[in-house]
Formats: C-alpha cells, sequence, structure tokens
C-alpha cells in the first residue's frame, strides 16, 4: 500500500509539472502551437483549465486559472493521500 501512496503523491507531482510547463510555455513569445509537446502539454493540462476559465474571470487580463489549478490539486492531493494513509493505518 506504501507503494500506491507513493506512487499517487508523484502522479499528482507530475502532473504539476506539466501544468507549471504549460504556464510557462505561454509567457515564451513565438511558441509554436503545432508543436507536439505543446499540444501535448495543451490535451494534459485543457480537462482541468477549462472547466476553471469558464467560472474564472482574467484578473487584469491575466489568466489566473492555473494558479486555482494548483491550489485546487493541492487540496485534492491532500485529501486523496489523506484517506489511503487511514486506510493503511486501519488495516
Amino acid at each position: 500500500m506504501n507503494e500506491l501512496i507513493f506512487l499517487v503523491d508523484r502522479a499528482f507531482y507530475v502532473y504539476n509539472l506539466v501544468l507549471l510547463a504549460r504556464v510557462l510555455m505561454s509567457w515564451l513569445p513565438g511558441v509554436d502551437s503545432r508543436n507536439p509537446i505543446v499540444q501535448l502539454l495543451v490535451r494534459l493540462t485543457d480537462p482541468v483549465l477549462e472547466p476553471l476559465r469558464r467560472v474564472i474571470p482574467p484578473v487584469a487580463m491575466i489568466d489566473i486559472s492555473p494558479i486555482v489549478a494548483l491550489v485546487l490539486l493541492e487540496v485534492v492531493r491532500r485529501l486523496v493521500l489523506g484517506t489511503l494513509i487511514a486506510a493503511v493505518s486501519g488495516l
């Protein structure tokens, strides 16, 4: 079960890195949206970012949905890991 906890924690970590890469990519001028890596980042992050963008308006023309997504992902990570740790402790 400890391996499962580790894998879940690493999955959240990797997704946070992917989300951060998408944000950093958006700041770079001249990034080709047809690049396969860019398309992969968009496909991996849009399912989380798009619903947030529909609800959260830009603040001073800055999209804050990635910040909200990172905070929400951390909350979910803590809930999931807490549940898994409690399940292991209860065994």
